[in-house]
């Protein structure tokens, strides 16, 4: 199932919060080699899990990590403008682009790894829809182009720098219904299921598939 969870409300949820904590140090720092902080829990955390991001996460039955990403507004500090102006040729800022990082999956779930990784996007997508949002923007390994356009949401590739297995891009993703309804194809979701899942999170009421989300729908750092 898909959770949406701020920073502040994952300690409620503690294997939850171990397990993604872990996997993200085992993707990042074990496979990718990243130089990043690893704290005495085996946890990878970076400033900005202290700015109180939103967390979308795939959670599997047992309440452990499947896969997740983390959410934070662009008019606030953020990994893009802080760290690769000089791929986007400056500062990314608007109320409506929000910025999307740490896009992880569980080793324990490489057999589900195309249908999670479409759930997490889809999750993205249902964010962006809820919350009135045009695009969302996010660094990844410029490779990631042609695994985002199999699972049928490609980025605009706003820049790029280095190359070969050095290069990096960043993308911007723009919301519709039609993505929303390709991703619910490619995670195995259906609409309604995924609508409820985002409702149960933000308190919305039910909503007409056909229309956009409830407007009373508002993100924490408003």
């Amino acid at each position: 199932m898909l959770s949406y969870l701020y920073a502040d409300e994952i300690a409620a949820f503690p294997l939850l919060q171990d397990t993604m904590f872990r996997d993200r140090k085992t993707q990042f720092v074990d496979r990718l080699g990243w130089d990043l902080t690893i704290d005495r829990r085996g946890w990878e955390q970076d400033d900005y899990d202290g700015m109180n991001p939103l967390y979308a996460i795939w959670q599997l039955p047992d309440g452990s990590h499947g896969g997740s990403m983390r959410v934070l507004p662009t008019t606030g500090p953020c990994m893009t403008n802080d760290h690769f102006c000089d791929v986007t040729g400056g500062a990314i800022t608007s109320p409506v682009i929000w910025e999307s990082t740490r896009f992880c999956l569980s080793p324990r779930v490489s057999d589900q790894a195309g249908r999670i990784s479409a759930a997490i996007m889809l999750a993205g997508c249902e964010i962006g829809l809820g919350f009135h949002l045009r695009h969302a923007i996010g660094v990844f390994d410029a490779r990631m182009v042609r695994i985002y356009r199999r699972l049928g949401w490609a980025p605009e590739i706003v820049g790029s720098q280095g190359q070969g297995r050095q290069q990096i891009a960043v993308g911007l993703w723009e919301f519709s219904q039609q993505i929303r309804d390709t991703l619910c194809v490619a995670a195995d979701v259906s609409p309604a299921q995924s609508a409820d899942w985002f409702a149960a999170a933000f308190g919305a009421k039910p909503i007409n598939l056909a229309q956009e989300m409830p407007s009373q729908v508002s993100p924490r750092w408003s």
